[in-house]
């Protein structure tokens, strides 16, 4: 019997123990799986979310891995006490709702939407959107995410460019890596939709420069991360028009604060973060295929590398 500290809060429990416990069970994995722990020592597996239940990973010394319920891990990578393998969250319930999102978003400005659903005034404008081969999107950030997203996307007939920070060769897909790549990446685009992690090398990778490369009218998707964008220079592109709306999931401070501009701009959207979430079903069985994979000898998926943040 495997010992499995379940660190991800008493409210996450809840939603996760029977989905856990039936997924342990269908693999054949025989566990004590708890939300307590008495013996760090005994532990050999750690499932854990930010602000969960552990700051210091040191005493859990026979720990074969920490299994991030988030895709993100910024938030406890740079924890200088876990020395432990950490993967992070790959979820297809997470991907197929993030693709949703962004694919309903580019849509929703790609056509015009808002022109006809918020038309007090009862205006009759028979004016046809361009089709969509004629608006360029470039997705930022070639993971799990931003390629199923730019797949979605060349379904519906987008021609979408991507942009990495190291190079990707991706069939079919036009690719742009690097600081040299990024104007390429970014000049002429009408949608621009953000699904970088949060580094050093990406905050603020959209200012004042970058934002002046897009087409006249962008819009711009972030489900990423908040500090991907400089707020300030977003919100002088959106004032003079350069930009013509932002959809925004995700923020520097969350919740984002009810004096934030971003509430009440004209052509700002703000979501509350809820363009893709960790469901407990399916993550529930990413987990468990780690902890087997684990006690099999086989290496580690979606294993964070720690030099680059992700």
């Amino acid at each position: 019997m495997i010992t499995i500290y379940f660190a991800a809060g008493q409210s996450r429990w809840q939603n996760y123990e029977a989905p856990l416990r039936t997924a342990l069970a269908e693999a054949g994995i025989i566990a004590d799986l708890s939300p307590d722990c008495s013996d760090p020592a005994a532990v050999f597996y750690i499932i854990f979310a930010p602000g969960g239940e552990i700051e210091d990973f040191t005493p859990f010394s026979r720990c074969k891995a920490v299994l991030n319920l988030w895709a993100g891990v910024e938030r406890v990578v740079a924890n200088p006490t876990l020395t432990q393998p950490l993967c992070r969250m790959v979820d297809p319930a997470l991907t197929a709702g993030m693709v949703e999102w962004v694919l309903g978003h580019t849509l929703r400005h790609h056509l015009g939407m808002d022109r006809h659903i918020i038309n007090p005034s009862r205006h009759w404008e028979p004016t046809c959107s361009p089709i969509a081969a004629e608006r360029p999107v470039t997705v930022m950030g070639l993971g799990a995410l931003g390629q199923a997203c730019a797949t979605a996307l060349q379904q519906v007939g987008f021609p979408v460019r991507g942009w990495s920070r190291t190079e990707k060769q991706i069939p079919g897909l036009t690719t742009h890596h690097g600081t040299d790549g990024l104007k390429a990446a970014l000049t002429d685009a009408k949608t621009v939709v953000l699904l970088l992690p949060k580094t050093p090398a990406t905050e603020n990778i959209l200012n004042m420069e970058t934002l002046s490369f897009l087409a006249t009218g962008a819009a711009i998707l972030n489900p990423g991360r908040g500090h991907l964008i400089d707020d300030l220079a977003l919100l002088a592109a959106l004032d003079s028009g350069a930009i013509g709306h932002a959809t925004l999931d995700v923020f520097r401070t969350e919740p984002l604060p009810q004096e934030h501009p971003f509430w009440s701009h004209p052509r700002v959207t703000v979501t509350p973060h809820i363009a893709a979430e960790t469901r407990p079903n399916s993550a529930s069985r990413v987990v468990v295929d780690n902890i087997r994979r684990g006690e099999a000898g086989q290496p580690f998926l979606h294993l964070v590398d720690r030099d680059r943040g992700y």
